[in-house]
């Protein structure tokens, strides 16, 4: 099975000097859990609800709040990104996207074109997806 049968399509991307303000209005209003950084639509990193999380100031929103804690609002994704992202092409199969989540501490995938433009993303999420699935196909057949 290819991966760009299961990847999730829509992806969204930010630009290296997008701040943690504009991260967080995307986290808060989104179910992305994953943000790609794009250079000239280059694939450049990748920030992590997680990664947003530890740079943000667990204050913010809080009466504890200080004019320190919303000044991590400023920070920008180039500070934060993992840089170098491991990537697959959409042709690449299931178990290559396992092979690499089984050897890098990472949560995601992105699909690139031959260009490094991303298309795609895949999770573990998507994996168990097809795999129940595939299992519930099983299931049905063996009860017919």
């Amino acid at each position: 099975m290819h991966l760009e049968n299961i990847m999730s399509k829509t992806v969204v991307t930010i630009t290296m000097d997008d701040s943690l303000k504009v991260m967080k209005e995307i986290f808060d209003n989104t179910r992305f859990h994953h943000l790609l950084v794009i250079e000239s639509d280059e694939l450049i990193g990748v920030i992590s609800d997680r990664d947003y999380l530890r740079a943000l100031s667990p204050n913010i929103g809080t009466a504890a709040e200080t004019s320190k804690d919303a000044a991590t609002l400023n920070k920008r994704a180039h500070q934060i990104m993992t840089r170098k992202p491991v990537t697959l092409l959409p042709h690449a199969g299931l178990y290559d996207a396992i092979k690499i989540f089984n050897t890098h501490k990472i949560s995601c995938i992105p699909i690139v074109d031959e260009n490094h433009m991303p298309i795609g993303i895949i999770s573990w999420r998507d994996i168990f997806k097809v795999i129940e699935s595939n299992q519930d196909k099983h299931q049905a057949k063996t009860l017919n």
